[in-house]
């Protein structure tokens, strides 16, 4: 069993509009279900702690409303840990949730980098979806470099902004700025499914790739776990030998005192 970190958004309205945001409900519902139906453990944290915002949940979507109806699920998130005190060291992945709000607190949160950047280089996973990808635009890995400079990623893109008629609002274009990092952006239709894994880095483009992050991340999940077993079973295999040296040492050695 692995243990995930959920982050979601603070952010409850876009810029000065008055629209009402929060984390995107189908992008944190669909991972949960792939994750809790692989038995492992998810936690929630977001930027300023307590309860999150969220959009609305869609009620056709039987996923979303296991998801809100979990009791775990609401325990966690009535009082969300703020990611400035979360400990990293917990965590084998964490999976940063996409909404709106997180153009305006992702890429600014100071904790939120440490958190993702000591998951991934430690050798953990890193997952993010349409514009859970903003809080990877600040994040160094061991080397200097950003985390997202050469990598193949995918995020919510200029179209779809366009198209959801956020284009005017947003403090700037997502796939855009991933780009000028470095990132080389790959991208399917509007709202099309688009999952792009680069080494332990799994992104997707908008909520319809969100299950789709879940799953490739789970299938990173069952190579590594594959690895452990491996080592594990070398380990005692090695164990064995020596303990089986040691009496065979023991046995010769009782044999020539008997002479």
């Amino acid at each position: 069993m692995k243990k995930i970190l959920m982050v979601l958004t603070s952010v409850s309205e876009i810029a000065d509009t008055g629209e009402k945001t929060g984390y995107n409900v189908a992008e944190a519902a669909h991972p949960w279900k792939v994750f809790k139906d692989s038995g492992h453990f998810v936690d929630f944290a977001s930027i300023k702690g307590g309860q999150p915002p969220r959009d609305e949940v869609d009620t056709h979507d039987p996923i979303q409303l296991a998801f809100t109806n979990d009791e775990a699920t609401r325990a966690g998130l009535y009082n969300t840990a703020r990611v400035d005190v979360v400990d990293p060291g917990q965590y084998d992945a964490i999976y940063l949730v996409g909404g709106h709000g997180t153009m305006w607190d992702f890429p600014e949160s100071e904790g939120l980098q440490k958190i993702v950047a000591s998951v991934y280089n430690s050798g953990g996973l890193v997952g993010a979806v349409c514009h859970g990808p903003a809080g990877l635009l600040n994040v160094k890995q061991k080397n200097g470099l950003n985390l997202v400079q050469g990598r193949r990623v995918a995020a919510f893109t200029n179209a779809e902004e366009v198209a959801a008629g956020k284009d005017k609002v947003i403090p700037f274009f997502l796939a855009d700025r991933l780009a000028e990092l470095g990132a080389i952006v790959v991208s399917a239709g509007d709202f099309e499914e688009m999952v792009v894994v680069d080494e332990r880095l799994v992104t997707g483009q908008n909520p319809a790739s969100a299950a789709g992050v879940a799953k490739e991340m789970e299938k990173l999940f069952a190579e590594v776990i594959h690895h452990e077993k491996a080592e594990e079973q070398h380990d005692a295999e090695v164990l064995r030998a020596e303990k089986d040296a040691e009496k065979s040492a023991k046995k010769k050695a009782a044999a020539e005192a008997e002479h």
